[in-house]
């Protein structure tokens, strides 16, 4: 981690570096680390990789530099040599003055446009069904980055595209046909998003018990598959729904007027917020216009049954269907023309960040290579943000068998179980009704952002709501638990403006609290680079943990030493704003009390 004070050693060691051996070595030659508790200092400066360009052994070259570096920066005390490695320790002064840079509401943040055009796509659901668990940490870790992106000084735009259209669509309107009597959200009182869900895992038994009866009068289960009229039924409406046939498109829209609805509802409650939608029912035909060119340019293939493909055999992959043979889309027609359009919609554009299961890093793959065969000149500027799956003890969800852990849900029993723990700690009897169901909601929703972006993006999961909501280890409440203190103490003291003598000593615990703040800035910028939550959430856990041992260790509004009062409070401000402004980049508010 680098924070401001590394950065001015930085600068300091290539300069002196320059100057006592007449070679400036590059940036990346430059290794600063935290000194090992074993031994005296506050940095070391690693000077295996120096030692060559010298033209000396590393210890001696150490001994060279820190004697160099001590004489040109007063603001270096002391040094020691542990072989190759060069400790340094720093003044007082220097982290004082460094610290009282960070006492800004906005600290670590770049100004806003500062750098690129950057477009973050997250959710993009289907239709046919309510938002899940797994949906969740789509949208808390797509949400997450593009606040880390714009935190980082990017200009930022949040959108998704819905799958509206396609078979699985189709499957809920010919089972709400079949089955639903005329059904409607008012009429059940059922959110529109879980009615058209039921309905999609209606159509999938129906299914299931006609291929069973084919299999049992000797079909081979594909045939039994190709025969059932249900599938028959739903192919069919989505071939008239292609053609525009008014009765399929006015279902259509009804049906999924009712998911949109149910969808902005738990969109709310997640606390997440888009720029702009696209719909996959518009983009699909500039897809197909893209493909039929593509084909006429040579660069794709037909096949007997007029479906159209591409061959990727030369680049390592397989032959793709772009095209059914009844002129159908596929999802990948639809991906094509929405990738061109966004880059025309937005013509600042850098790039796009695509944030959708790992399930699917072989579609992007095959995506990003067929915009680039076709001659699209952004085709370099888009990534695929890949994430693991969020799983079961029981195994992986399936929407078609309802075997899915609800987002509404799972919201709803994150807050259920915060307001619990707080009514048996006692510690809100005072609180009001709507400052309690407040602080369920901020403890709770909380609890499972953090749980499910404190791991990084690549890795899968298993999920366990029961030790997200714990107030001890690396969790939620536990961190805001300790924002909560720090404000108390500030409080306490009705802090106005912090001032201290800068040659006020700090000891190791306060040293570590001011690395820890300082360094933030750049875990800002590395966790935008590497669009990895998990590096904010985690820097707020160490260092919210070092607070916690401190303020067991130290005394702060009642120290006697003004000049140490002063300081310590100094650090409890820039912990406190340090920290709710990495856990915002999360999504996650902190309370006032709890």
């Amino acid at each position: 981690m680098i924070h401001l004070l590394d950065s001015r050693l930085h600068d300091a060691v290539l300069d002196t570096f320059e100057a006592t051996f007449g070679k400036r070595p590059a940036d990346k030659q430059i290794q600063i680390q935290t000194t090992r508790a074993e031994f005296e200092g506050d940095r070391t400066v690693v000077v295996f990789p120096l030692a060559g360009m010298a033209g000396g052994p590393p210890h001696v070259v150490a001994e060279k530099l820190g004697e160099a570096l001590a004489a040109a920066h007063p603001w270096i005390v002391a040094y020691g040599v542990v072989k190759g490695f060069l400790n340094l320790t720093l003044s007082n002064k220097s982290w004082s003055n460094t610290l009282k840079d960070a006492l800004t509401d906005t600290w670590g943040f770049a100004p806003k446009g500062s750098k690129s055009q950057v477009m973050v796509e997250y959710s993009s659901p289907n239709t046919n069904k309510p938002l899940h668990l797994g949906h969740l940490r789509n949208n808390f870790l797509g949400y997450s980055v593009s606040r880390i992106l714009e935190a980082a000084g990017h200009d930022v735009v949040k959108v998704q595209i819905i799958n509206d259209r396609g078979i699985h669509i189709c499957k809920s309107m010919v089972a709400w046909q079949k089955m639903g009597n005329g059904e409607t959200p008012a009429s059940t009182g059922e959110k529109g998003d879980k009615l058209v869900g039921r309905y999609y895992v209606a159509f999938d038994k129906a299914f299931k018990a006609e291929v069973a009866e084919g299999v049992a009068r000797g079909l081979d289960p594909k045939d039994a598959e190709a025969a059932s009229p249900i599938m028959q039924e739903a192919r069919a409406m989505l071939q008239r729904w292609e053609d525009g046939d008014a009765e399929v498109v006015e279902l259509w829209k009804t049906m999924n007027s009712w998911v949109y609805e149910g969808f902005n509802a738990t969109y709310e409650d997640m606390g997440v917020t888009f720029d702009k939608l696209y719909y996959e029912s518009d983009t699909y035909l500039l897809g197909k216009k893209h493909v039929e060119d593509g084909l006429a340019k040579g660069l794709f293939f037909q096949k007997e049954d007029g479906s159209i493909w591409v061959d990727l055999t030369e680049d390592g992959l397989d032959e793709k269907l772009l095209l059914r043979g009844d002129g159908t889309a596929v999802y990948m027609t639809q991906d094509i023309g929405t990738a061109i359009l966004r880059f025309e919609d937005f013509p600042a554009l850098d790039r796009q960040v695509y944030t959708v299961g790992n399930e699917q890093e072989y579609h992007f793959k095959v995506l990003f290579l067929i915009l680039k065969k076709l001659g699209f000149a952004q085709a370099d500027q888009n990534h695929h943000l890949s994430y693991g799956m969020v799983e079961l003890p029981e195994g992986k969800m399936k929407s078609r068998e309802g075997t899915v852990v609800d987002a509404d849900d799972l919201l709803l029993e994150m807050r259920s179980t915060a307001r619990d723990i707080s009514d048996e700690l006692g510690k809100v009897d005072e609180f009001s009704e709507e400052d309690k169901a407040a602080l369920a909601r901020k403890v709770g929703h909380g609890a499972l952002k953090y749980f499910l972006l404190k791991v990084a993006p690549a890795k899968s999961m298993m999920f366990d709501p029961k030790s997200s909501i714990d107030f001890f280890g690396n969790t939620a409440p536990f961190i805001q638990f300790n924002v909560v203190r720090c404000k108390s103490i500030l409080r306490s003291v009705m802090v106005q403006d912090l001032a201290w003598s800068s040659d006020t000593p700090m000891d190791s615990a306060e040293r570590t609290l001011a690395a820890g703040v300082l360094s933030f800035p750049s875990i800002v910028q590395e966790a935008a680079a590497t669009y990895d939550p998990s590096l904010i959430a985690n820097h707020c856990y160490d260092l919210i943990k070092a607070f916690s041992s401190f303020y067991q260790d130290h005394p702060i509004a009642k120290e006697e030493d003004d000049n140490v009062r002063q300081l310590r409070l100094a650090l409890c401000a820039a912990v406190s704003t340090t920290v709710s402004n990495g856990m915002s980049l999360l999504g996650i508010d902190m309370p006032e009390r709890m």
